[in-house]
């Protein structure tokens, strides 16, 4: 582990850096809700829009990956992430919000084809490589809540501005890095054999299911904590940052077990086990007992996450940035798209509906998983 965390740290770390603007959003949510009075239904408009940036140019720039090395492109997207996230907090108006976002979900859509790609180059045919990569993502994730919480609670929600810097120096960092590579940075990746398009459309499917839940749980289980149990808006971050933790734990179980005992079974152990996480995080009756079940279903939603990433390059051998580009970037971000579905739910029926609908999401995750072939037949 030791010695494959030291070939992936350039992307283990850009990742976590990337991430994390993304999921300064929902940290940022209460705080828009409270400080200016933005409904449930516009705060998750904000989601939307960074969810867009981030959704859209991915199938092109997973193309363009394939085909140049583009060696800037994972930092100067990291780089924007960071500003337009950082900024999005000052702005004055909503729609200067909802731009800033847009342009920081661009960004993100700019880093993850390329580094995508460049990281499967690096951890080779090691899925738990390709954990490490992935949990970089979730530290971001888990980062966002647990850092920008107690600032955006100290000094108000212009306090994302704060974190515009590591975007900055990463985006160097990861520059340099890319420099040393130049020679080996498109093709090392590139794998033979016959791209599978039904099967990675499959597992499309599942990834943007499971990515929904994801984005489900992350926008509202803090408005949840808040508003159902009536707790403190820290301990609403506090359960937010478990959930967090648990995506981290989960996803390099998953890429441990994948490597034992195979990546489909991986995704189905996970895909069940959300089912009776879900319902438990739900029917919890307490806010403090609520934070142990909330790490429980991070672990089991993001089980799968870093599998479905290898296996959709396994499925498409000859195009990695592409499949990267879908089941890392447009996939995920496109489960953002439905979050203002929930918004409206909440609006109407308040956050424990949401979570009430979001349990039985995970039963489309597991038929899908179902319908997934092997990679090497």
């Amino acid at each position: 582990m030791v010695s494959t965390f030291t070939r992936m740290r350039y992307w283990v770390i850009a990742h976590a850096v990337d991430d994390f603007y993304q999921g300064i959003v929902p940290a940022s949510v209460p705080f828009f809700v409270l400080e200016r009075g933005y409904s449930y239904t516009a705060t998750s408009g904000l989601a939307l829009a960074a969810t867009l940036g981030s959704a859209l140019p991915q199938p092109i720039l997973g193309v363009l990956a394939d085909r140049r090395a583009l060696l800037w492109l994972a930092p100067a997207g990291l780089t924007t992430a960071g500003i337009g996230a950082g900024l999005a907090g000052l702005a004055p108006t909503y729609p200067l919000v909802w731009i800033l976002l847009l342009l920081s979900g661009i960004g993100v859509a700019a880093f993850h084809p390329a580094a995508g790609r460049d990281a499967r180059r690096d951890a080779g045919d090691s899925t738990t490589g390709m954990s490490l990569f992935a949990a970089g993502g979730n530290v971001g994730f888990f980062l966002a809540p647990a850092l920008a919480t107690p600032a955006l609670v100290t000094l108000g929600v212009g306090a994302t501005a704060l974190f515009i810097p590591p975007a900055a120096v990463m985006g160097f960092l990861l520059w340099r890095y890319q420099q040393r590579h130049a020679a080996t940075a498109r093709t090392a990746a590139r794998g033979d054999g016959r791209d599978r398009w039904l099967a990675f459309s499959t597992l499309t499917a599942l990834a943007v299911v499971r990515s929904s839940l994801f984005f489900g749980v992350n926008t509202f289980v803090a408005l949840y904590w808040i508003k159902h149990f009536g707790a403190s808006r820290e301990l609403g971050g506090a359960a937010l940052t478990c959930f967090l933790v648990g995506g981290v734990v989960g996803t390099l179980i998953g890429g441990r077990i994948a490597d034992r005992f195979g990546m489909l079974r991986t995704i189905h152990i996970g895909s069940v086990a959300t089912i009776p996480a879900m319902v438990l995080l739900r029917a919890v009756p307490n806010a403090e007992l609520g934070l142990a079940a909330a790490v429980l279903a991070g672990m089991a939603v993001n089980m799968p996450f870093a599998v479905v990433v290898k296996l959709g390059q396994d499925y498409l051998p000859t195009r990695p940035g592409t499949a990267a580009g879908v089941t890392l970037g447009l996939a995920v971000s496109a489960g953002g798209l439905f979050v203002p579905l929930l918004g409206m739910i909440a609006d109407h029926h308040g956050p424990q509906a949401v979570l009430t609908v979001l349990c039985f999401v995970p039963i489309a995750v597991v038929i899908f998983g179902l319908l997934l072939p092997h990679p090497q037949r």
